[in-house]
């Protein structure tokens, strides 16, 4: 990847609730730490951005100060400066917009999670690709729900039912400058990510709603209308690979992805 194209990676690393059910199951003091065949999580993804190449080292919002010598191999990285590291704030949507603002605004940032257990060099690299070449300030990744599903079949998922298809996040999102004001519509989103339907009404308007009931609306136009509603332009990069759509939710994640993993 050359200058040109380079990303500047800002995980979110911290826990949402205290007594996390993940973080339980594996016995550790943070889900980022759960081993997944014998690697914490949040090593595996740090291994998989690192193969990208990045031209920085990743900026990791959280855990908190006080767990990190939990993880040793994380303390090692951070000491060595391959991770730089900062605390994280309440809520992601926070937390995302204190690594953002660490990062030069010229530079363009992929933001990910540290539950992403399945993340791989090559999904990575597909979704920076396709993302550098999108005419936009904001990219998303999303994948059919119908690829989970096949690979994954007893793995339950928010889904975004669509004209044009069903659709599951996959915790991969790039930013240019002007994309970074987006953060402020993500804490409304954060509040209403079960409930799609009052994210619409109250960002687009009770006929985007209305759209979206009727099943008239397509995932291009609720982001051309999020877009105008902003003023980002922001589009969707739809991925191939089904381990994109899983992070580690629930204690029974682990079990998943471990199984997944013993499979390859």
């Amino acid at each position: 990847m050359n200058q040109e194209t380079s990303y500047a990676a800002v995980v979110l690393a911290a826990d949402r609730t205290t007594n996390d059910a993940v973080a339980s199951k594996a016995g550790v003091t943070c889900k980022a730490f759960a081993p997944v065949s014998g690697t914490p999580m949040i090593i595996r993804v740090l291994d998989a951005l690192a193969a990208t190449h990045m031209s920085q080292p990743t900026l990791l919002c959280g855990p908190p100060k006080a767990l990190l010598p939990q993880c040793p191999e994380l303390v090692r990285r951070i000491e060595s400066g391959q991770v730089a590291w900062i605390a994280n704030e309440p809520s992601p949507s926070r937390s995302a917009e204190k690594g953002l603002a660490r990062v030069d605004e010229q530079t363009r940032v992929l933001l990910t999670t540290a539950d992403h257990a399945l993340l791989t060099p090559e999904i990575v690299r597909y979704f920076l690709r396709a993302s550098s070449a999108a005419d936009c300030d904001v990219t998303v990744g999303v994948i059919d729900h119908e690829i989970i599903k096949a690979a994954f079949p007893n793995r339950k998922k928010t889904v975004i039912r669509l004209r044009d298809g069903d659709f599951c996040g996959c915790n991969l999102y790039t930013f240019n400058h002007q994309g970074r004001e987006l953060i402020s519509f993500w804490r409304r989103a954060e509040d209403q990510r079960k409930r799609p339907w009052r994210l619409i009404a109250r960002v687009l308007g009770w006929r985007a709603v209305l759209s979206y009931l009727f099943g008239y609306l397509t995932l291009t136009q609720a982001l051309k209308n999020i877009s105008a509603r902003t003023g980002v332009r922001i589009q969707a990069i739809r991925l191939p690979f089904a381990e994109a759509g899983i992070d580690v939710d629930k204690a029974d994640d682990l079990l998943l992805v471990e199984s997944h993993l013993n499979k390859q």
